[in-house]
């Protein structure tokens, strides 16, 4: 089963519900038409003129998790649709302001807000979008949810959000390292992706369940899921095809970033390869013939079969946890069927 049929089930609702919590750009202020536009334009409803689009703001996997695990804890997906939008909302907060930090032009085959509108406005931007996220929760209260949940759930949002900030701040110190080790790499990415897909599970599962120890199953869940997750990134970023994934071959390698087959190959590299690559990654460039040799060496070095070892490791892990939270059956055959479709993916 591919992702798109079991995220279809929710996608009409889930796009009413963001949209409920993004001020619309019919009738704003004409002074805030562009503030408006860049967050209608990032979520993927809009062109940069405002125009109506139907680009699509990706395949909203973390909200759709949420949803996934309150109807497998045995409660209504429809009344985690606040909660799910807060997860949506606050990773696309992310989104933007990373897009600045790495000096991303593109996403989902788009110009970044930044890109478009200058730093300084995109940096705004995702500040708004996180104010969007806390009032996204209080809408719980609509659904008369028990305002101690929704006081958890900011906090855990919260929490979370330092999570990723951690993260990000280990990525970025990454940048200029070649010393990073496998160890560190998985704790960075541990924060930036698995901690927020933990999150939306816990979220989901516990206001299904009110049954902590329940939630802690979801939570193992999607933490692990999104190592498995950002490990398959990792071996796309490398050997994907061009065709699927819409990036150059080996644009990881393209642009510098040290992820996992690349951390390993640096662990296990011999004395005379370890010296090619500091040289490849000294310069400030690195050009098409170095990145296919790279690409050649890492995988002769293993680093493909490692990545791959890894992610279904991190995969079972996530399976187990799923398997200790006793899902009901469909919606959690359907979150099996996530993760199994998260792992194989080709883009």
């Amino acid at each position: 089963m591919d992702i798109d049929s079991i995220t279809n089930r929710y996608t009409a609702a889930l796009e009413r519900d963001l949209r409920a919590a993004i001020p619309p750009l019919a009738g704003c202020p004409g002074a805030l038409t562009a503030f408006y536009t860049m967050l209608h334009y990032h979520l993927g409803w809009v062109e940069a003129s405002g125009r109506p689009v139907k680009h699509g703001g990706g395949k909203r996997i973390r909200p759709v998790i949420c949803l996934l695990a309150c109807e497998a804890a045995g409660g209504d997906y429809r009344l985690a649709l606040p909660v799910a939008t807060a997860v949506e909302l606050l990773h696309n907060f992310t989104l933007i302001h990373d897009d600045i930090q790495d000096c991303s032009v593109e996403r989902r085959h788009r110009p970044t807000v930044w890109k478009i509108w200058g730093e300084a406005q995109a940096i705004n931007a995702g500040d708004g979008m996180y104010a969007l996220t806390q009032l996204a929760l209080f809408r719980l209260a609509e659904l008369d949810v028990p305002a101690s949940f929704i006081n958890e759930a900011a906090a855990e949002l919260n929490r979370t959000l330092f999570a990723l900030a951690e993260g990000q701040f280990l990525d970025m110190s990454f940048e200029q390292r070649l010393d990073v080790t496998v160890d560190q790499y998985l704790a960075m990415i541990e924060r930036k992706t698995g901690m927020l897909i933990g999150a939306a599970a816990w979220l989901g599962a516990y206001l299904a369940s009110a049954d902590r120890e329940l939630a802690e199953h979801y939570r193992m869940f999607g933490h692990a899921l999104g190592i498995a997750f950002q490990i398959q990134d990792d071996i796309l970023g490398v050997w994907g095809d061009p065709k699927s994934t819409g990036k150059p071959a080996g644009d990881d390698i393209f642009q510098k970033k040290k992820t996992l087959p690349l951390v390993f190959a640096l662990q296990t590299a011999g004395a005379e390869q370890l010296r090619r690559l500091h040289e490849i990654y000294a310069a400030e460039r690195i050009s098409k013939a170095q990145t296919e040799a790279v690409a050649g060496l890492l995988k002769r070095l293993g680093a493909k079969e490692y990545a791959e070892d890894k992610a279904k490791a991190a995969h079972e892990d996530a399976l187990l946890h799923l398997n200790e939270a006793a899902p009901l059956v469909e919606a959690g055959e359907n979150l099996r069927n996530l993760a199994s479709a998260l792992l194989n993916r080709n883009r």
